[in-house]
């Protein structure tokens, strides 16, 4: 039994090694424009939302360590196809009323940012004033 544990953790070991050589893509392409919006608006943007819906992800240490690399390259690889703050005003005017609508929604359900991922970062957790002034700039356009 000593020699299968022993065998066992070797080989888990060497695959926690082996898969740290399957890079992740954490790229940030550079940004195409900017989101219009008061200075008051975009900075809770930055704070709350830019890790996952811009260009500009600040990527932390643990994202170079697989396979967590991996499901955080993921995450923003999906958030960027649904919301892109860094396209923003390259999205005709539907498009844009369309993504106001979504982010009431989903700041309103108390959905976005999400829960996982305010719990690494607690700057995002949005205060009550802040979701305010972010439903009041969606719901103004």
């Amino acid at each position: 039994m000593k020699k299968i544990l022993r065998w066992s953790a070797i080989v888990l070991v060497a695959l926690i090694v082996l898969i740290q050589f399957i890079p992740a893509d954490r790229t940030n392409p550079a940004a195409e424009a900017e989101v219009f919006a008061p200075d008051e608006v975009k900075n809770i943007l930055r704070k709350a939302c830019f890790d996952c819906h811009s260009h500009e992800t600040e990527w932390p240490w643990y994202s170079r360590v697989a396979p967590v690399s991996w499901w955080m390259a993921n995450h923003v690889e999906h958030g960027r196809a649904d919301l892109n703050f860094s396209r923003w005003p390259l999205f005709n005017f539907e498009s844009q009323k369309h993504l106001l609508g979504e982010i009431e929604e989903e700041i309103s359900q108390d959905e976005m940012p999400l829960k996982s991922y305010r719990i690494g970062h607690p700057e995002a957790r949005l205060t009550d004033g802040e979701k305010e002034i972010l439903l009041n700039w969606a719901r103004a356009r």
